[in-house]
């Protein structure tokens, strides 16, 4: 694939044989020629785990201090009270059964998370062929299924993140807008590699992170000394 001038003029500031520090690298990512939108700063780290074993997956949800740039519409599957908890914590979206039809047979996915109280998986468990596909699976694992809704309202629309291996064992995240700069992309690069380090299994062996890079949406990679 051919790339633009714009980012041959990016890839000229940065050293392919050199391990920078984060903060190094975030500077040099504010020195680069600025897309036509606001790119979003991604973060890529490989793990020396592998993902295929059940005690060897790396997953996990963290509050990034300065929220992530990017508002996220939630949709809650919630009855009652807990419904109208929903509603007031802000959640875009709440319903229950009436919207198994809607997202089955009309395609509707005007959504990117998705809550549901413990009583509502049964019906949302139907849906699994359709949501599980997408990554929009309700989990307890990321604290997208409780009965404290509010909290996890609250949580998403303020910046909460999801972070889980692929299947070559790499966790790819935006951490940011390019616009945030260097300092509060820095708290939220610390705070995500506090957390994937934290999350280390027991049965990892060896080197646990293999690399780790930075990157804008169409910008080149670069790599960092993460010890």
């Amino acid at each position: 694939m051919k790339k633009g001038k714009r980012y041959a003029e990016a890839a000229k500031l940065v050293d392919s044989a050199k391990l920078y520090e984060a903060k190094e690298a975030l500077d040099l990512i504010e020195k680069m020629p600025k897309a036509k939108f606001d790119e979003t700063v991604e973060l890529h780290v490989k793990l020396g785990v592998d993902s295929k074993h059940a005690d060897q997956q790396v997953r996990g949800t963290v509050v990034l201090p300065n929220g992530t740039g990017k508002s996220l519409r939630v949709l809650v599957f919630a009855k009652g009270e807990k419904a109208k908890e929903a509603e007031a914590a802000g959640a875009d979206f709440v319903g229950a059964e009436e919207l198994v039809p809607k997202i089955e047979k009309e395609n509707w996915f005007d959504y990117d998370v998705i809550v549901a109280t413990p009583d509502m998986m049964g019906v949302v468990g139907r849906l699994g062929k359709v949501l599980g596909p997408k990554g929009l699976m309700p989990n307890p694992k990321s604290g997208t299924v409780t009965m404290d809704v509010t909290k996890a309202v609250s949580e998403i629309k303020s910046g909460k993140v999801e972070y889980r291996l692929d299947k070559t064992n790499i966790i790819h995240l935006g951490i940011g807008k390019v616009s945030f700069g260097t300092e509060k992309l820095a708290e939220n690069y610390q705070t995500i590699i506090d957390a994937i380090i934290k999350a280390k299994p027991a049965a990892a062996k060896g080197q646990y992170i293999k690399s780790v890079a930075l990157t804008t949406t169409m910008g080149p990679s670069i790599y960092i000394n993460q010890k």
